[in-house]
Formats: structure tokens, sequence, C-alpha cells
């Protein structure tokens, strides 16, 4: 089966854990914290389908996968993880909606700077 990550890729992470040692202990104790099994308030199934979205939204692949078999394993159905899905996809069309405006306000500002 062809396959977006090549397992191969992992064995990168080497050059974190001989370069900055000190800065992937703090990040993976920081990931450990946000997605410990017992959360302050939200379930992890709830973070999880976030991570969902989130992966979804800035289209990283790894993300994707591995959060969404971590929200499945927390309980979290095929509906559930659609609609995690949706939810990315609104807020990438609104982003590209609101962004969009953009494009009227610079060539606004440009008109008003030129008279014809």
């Amino acid at each position: 089966m062809s396959h977006y990550l090549d397992p191969n890729d992992k064995q990168f992470t080497r050059v974190y854990k001989q370069e900055t040692p000190d800065m992937l202990k703090t990040f993976n104790d920081f990931n450990a914290a946000v997605f410990a099994p017992e959360g302050p308030e939200l379930s992890l199934k709830v973070r999880e389908l976030i991570a969902v979205a989130v992966g979804i939204t800035t289209q990283c692949v790894y993300c994707i996968e591995a959060h969404s078999k971590n929200a499945a394993a927390a309980g979290a159905t095929e509906k559930e993880l659609a609609e995690a899905a949706w939810v990315a996809t609104a807020i990438r069309a609104g982003g590209g909606f609101a962004h969009g405006r953009l494009a009227f306000k610079f060539t606004e500002e440009q008109a008003a700077g030129h008279t014809h």
C-alpha cells in the first residue's frame, strides 16, 4: 500500500535528540500534558477531535493520522470524525472568505491613492 508517511521518517527524530534535546523534552512534556488521559475540563475524546480538525485545517497528514486514531481509541465515532472534518472545512472556507476581503481593501486603498 502506498502511503504518504514513510515509516523511516521517524528516524530523523535523532537530529532533535542530538541537537536540541532540551527543546524536544519540553515539547514532549507539553504534548503529554495537553493529551493527558484526564484533562482539566475537556474529555480526551473532545481534545483529540479538536486535534483532528486542526490537523485537517493545517493539512498535516501526520497529525490527521495520529489524532484520528487517538480520537477513535478515546471513543469517537465516524460521525464525530466526520463532523470534526466539516468544522475544519468550514473554518478553512471562512478563512478564505475573510481574507478574500483583503483584495477589496487593498485595491480600494490603491484606487484612493490614484486620482484620475
